[in-house]
């Protein structure tokens, strides 16, 4: 016994917990008697130091101590009892299943941890909702305060243009002169727009022998089409096309000083079989005032000019225009050997030069300039009464995607561009009705490829 109670205080062994054994037989130990109740002593006991006496140290036993570990030797693999694993408590005295469960601490050095019973706890895992050096991780409340404020600008955004687009809206739409232009014709799917180029006087002196012609006539008119899905398509229909009005035949530029603006706009739709939907005219003049306001437009024509007729003077090549010579530029036939499918073929030219000038970086970045460009336009165009800011900005966006590489452009077919009906009413170009009914049923479906449409069948 002695020897035991040397090897207990060794020093060779480090500390640990180790299990005492419940003898049958008291009588094998002198000391267990002194003990007490066999039945009361803790299944596990810590180690006493070997400061402390060894015979008045809770009684051992004769069971084999633990074999201290050495370094590479592996850790007997012990399963958990039922009550540990489960996490429920003890109470002091009764005997735990000996196979508890030992395991290593995060660091690996070996270091065993004890039950809740024996008072050392096992070190707990750092909080996710820590981060090192004990900050606090703010991850969820940044989300949180990020998704507010992103909510707070769209809010105040939302205002400012509710109250910047309001008063905009009333501005334009006070700007628009607005008459009857429209019929009670079936709705169809796509959107279609009839944009005309009136000499109507406002104002603007004129250039050119035609200037001086009494009346007005609807030189430009131009079908654009938006599908609801496909390409986008712009195409003319000639000045000198022949129409019957009332059992009357005339030129369809014609009809709208004859039989007003819904007539003409009816005409169209016997062409097309679509309905129009809008109706923007441009005015004499008007075009000028835009092309001045926007500091010119370059245009292109490969032929050198001198026309009387239309007060065009141009030299074969890519220029940037003036209003003025814009506005000859776009009128001018009678020196265009083809005549007036030259100019409808200008005329697209012309518009299209004025949408991709005025929607460039230079004159949007510039208040002062967008201003005055607004101002001009829509001093020089009447609406149909259906018409407001919203659907006149959807006309130039598609009439820019109808400009544009991926867009359809050209004009209704003919079989005749030198008819004679009679002699009151003189050469006129013969539509092929079949032909474009056929042509803008595809371009309201949006089925037709990109590209340049129409001329003589």
């Amino acid at each position: 016994m002695a020897q035991e109670s040397d090897d207990v205080t060794s020093n060779d062994t480090p500390p640990s917990f180790v299990p005492t054994h419940h003898s049958k037989n008291p009588s094998q130990s002198g000391t267990h008697a002194s003990a007490g109740n066999q039945d009361d002593l803790p299944s596990f006991a810590p180690r006493r130091s070997s400061s402390h006496n060894s015979q008045s140290s809770a009684p051992r036993h004769d069971f084999p101590r633990a074999t201290p570990r050495t370094s590479g030797s592996a850790r007997p693999q012990r399963a958990a009892s039922a009550a540990y694993r489960s996490g429920s408590s003890q109470p002091r005295g009764q005997r735990r299943d000996s196979s508890r469960d030992v395991s290593r601490n995060a660091s690996g050095d070996g270091r065993q941890y004890g039950s809740p019973a024996s008072g050392i706890r096992r070190p707990q895992r750092q909080s996710s909702a820590m981060r090192p050096g004990g900050r606090r991780n703010g991850n969820t409340r940044i989300r949180f305060n990020v998704k507010r404020i992103v909510a707070v600008v769209i809010i105040l955004i939302l205002l400012f243009l509710a109250v910047f687009g309001i008063g905009l809206w009333n501005w334009v739409d006070g700007q628009l002169t607005k008459k009857s232009m429209l019929t009670t014709a079936a709705d169809t799917t796509a959107q279609t727009w009839l944009i005309l180029g009136s000499d109507q006087r406002d104002g603007t002196a004129g250039t050119g022998t035609e200037a001086d012609a009494p009346g007005f006539r609807t030189d430009t008119i131009l079908v654009l089409t938006k599908p609801k899905s496909g390409n986008s398509s712009l195409i003319s229909i000639p000045r000198d096309s022949l129409v019957q009005v009332n059992s009357t035949y005339m030129k369809i530029n014609a009809v709208a000083e004859i039989d007003g603006y819904s007539a003409l706009t009816g005409q169209v739709e016997s062409i097309t079989g679509q309905k129009i939907d809008h109706v923007a005219m441009i005015k004499f003049g008007g075009l000028e005032k835009v092309v001045n306001a926007l500091g010119g437009v370059e245009l292109c024509y490969s032929t050198t000019v001198n026309d009387a007729n239309s007060g065009l003077n141009w030299t074969a090549g890519c220029h940037v225009a003036n209003g003025a010579t814009a506005l000859a530029f776009s009128r001018m036939r009678y020196s265009d050997p083809t005549g007036d499918f030259g100019r409808a073929k200008r005329q697209r030219q012309v518009i299209a030069a004025i949408v991709k000038k005025a929607s460039s970086s230079s004159i949007l970045t510039s208040p002062s300039t967008v201003q005055k460009v607004a101002k001009a336009s829509l001093a020089s165009i009447v609406v149909d009464n259906k018409t407001n800011p919203y659907t006149l900005l959807k006309m130039a966006l598609a009439f820019k995607d109808a400009s544009g590489t991926n867009g359809v452009t050209g004009s209704v077919y003919w079989t005749n561009p030198d008819y004679y009906p009679n002699s009151s009413v003189g050469s006129t170009v013969l539509l092929d009705a079949s032909k474009n009914k056929s042509l803008f049923t595809s371009l309201a479906a949006g089925t037709h490829a990109k590209g340049t449409v129409g001329g003589q069948v």
